[in-house]
């Protein structure tokens, strides 16, 4: 009896340690699987935190991207503007120095001009007075000529004086004797003809422009005139 109690003993003791491990194996395999199913939620959780971090960096990134794009485009439109801008106001800049050297061309002609006039007017002043003075000495010649010699002067067309002497030729008292004149454009005596013809006339005009004394000329010309009429 006692063996076979002690059979039952071992029997009962194994299936007790049999029934320990399995439950132990039961629990622990619970326990792993709970474990195994909290990582893998842990792991699922990394990964979806890991996916949308890279996915928010990705989209920031094109948004950063496209934000730069978009900065060098308008820096691009910017560029051109100032170029546009500086090649406009070196256009303007050349255009304003060439109106300044225009305007100081134009000064310079201006005063250039103003020279040549203040040199014309102080040129007619000096030729009206040459002229002032040829007339005085003409109308002095004249009165003397005309009260002692016979002599006539009549001014005819185009500004011409024409010298009749008359008591010339012994002969014919009235035949007359004649030569024409005018002032010339630079104020000087100028002999246009003479009735007859003096071959010294040229000279005797040289005298007179050279002395200007009028009354010395009209008694040469009569002189030749009195030599010419004795031939």
């Amino acid at each position: 009896m006692s063996c076979i109690k002690d059979a039952n003993v071992g029997d009962w003791f194994s299936s007790t340690m049999e029934d320990i491990r399995n439950k132990l194996l039961v629990q622990k395999s619970g326990e792993m699987f709970e474990m195994g199913m909290v990582l893998c939620q842990s792991h699922k959780q990394f990964v979806k935190s890991v996916h949308d971090t890279c996915l928010k960096k990705c989209r920031d990134d094109e948004t950063l991207f496209e934000t730069t794009l978009a900065y060098k485009r308008d820096l691009e439109q910017k560029d051109v503007a100032i170029k546009e801008k500086t090649h406009a106001i070196t256009e303007k800049m050349s255009a304003m120095e060439r109106k300044d050297a225009e305007k100081e061309i134009l000064v310079q002609k201006i005063q250039m001009l103003r020279e040549e006039q203040a040199k014309r007017r102080e040129l007619i002043v000096s030729q009206n007075k040459a002229n002032k003075d040829r007339l005085k000495n003409l109308n002095k010649a004249k009165q003397v000529f005309e009260d002692r010699l016979g002599l006539e002067i009549r001014k005819i067309h185009g500004e011409k004086l024409q010298f009749i002497f008359r008591n010339i030729n012994h002969s014919d008292q009235d035949h007359a004797y004649t030569f024409t004149l005018r002032i010339n454009k630079d104020g000087a005596y100028e002999i246009l003809s003479s009735d007859p013809v003096l071959e010294c006339m040229p000279i005797l005009e040289q005298r007179l422009l050279e002395t200007n004394n009028f009354s010395a000329f009209l008694a040469n010309v009569r002189k030749e005139f009195v030599a010419l009429s004795k031939l």
